[in-house]
């Protein structure tokens, strides 16, 4: 995943599942399309280098999984500080355990975007006449 709104969808309709020294947002839609990933290393997490390099380990640990989630499937993996200590073993094993919780959640929920999570439009002001 690419784009802005792509992240925003997944962040507000999706699952938010804490594993370790990873947060996962997933969103299992009916679309069909091949799984996506996006991630999101912030600046807490260490320098340029530092957060290039925990990117690059989170990216070949859901390389590895990619083919193993259903079509449809949305990703976006953030990182905590702590991610950037972590053994690429470990960021790969919280990340598998945050998978295994989420798709043990969509099983049970329905697959559609119609029922995902809706964020509400602010309400118009009482007593307003314009």
């Amino acid at each position: 995943m690419r784009t802005r709104a792509e992240h925003a969808r997944v962040g507000t309709a999706g699952r938010r599942i804490r594993s370790g020294p990873l947060v996962v947002h997933s969103l299992w839609t009916t679309s069909g399309e091949s799984p996506r990933a996006g991630f999101v290393v912030g600046r807490r997490v260490g320098n340029a280098v530092v957060r290039n390099r925990v990117r690059r380990r989170l990216r070949e640990q859901v390389r590895a999984r990619l083919g193993q989630l259903p079509a449809g499937t949305m990703l976006v993996v953030r990182a905590l500080p702590e991610a950037a200590s972590a053994s690429s073993e470990l960021l790969g094993q919280a990340l598998g355990d945050a998978l295994a919780r989420a798709a043990r959640v969509a099983s049970d929920a329905p697959r559609d975007d119609a029922h995902a999570r809706r964020v509400r439009a602010p309400r118009p002001a009482v007593g307003s006449s314009r």
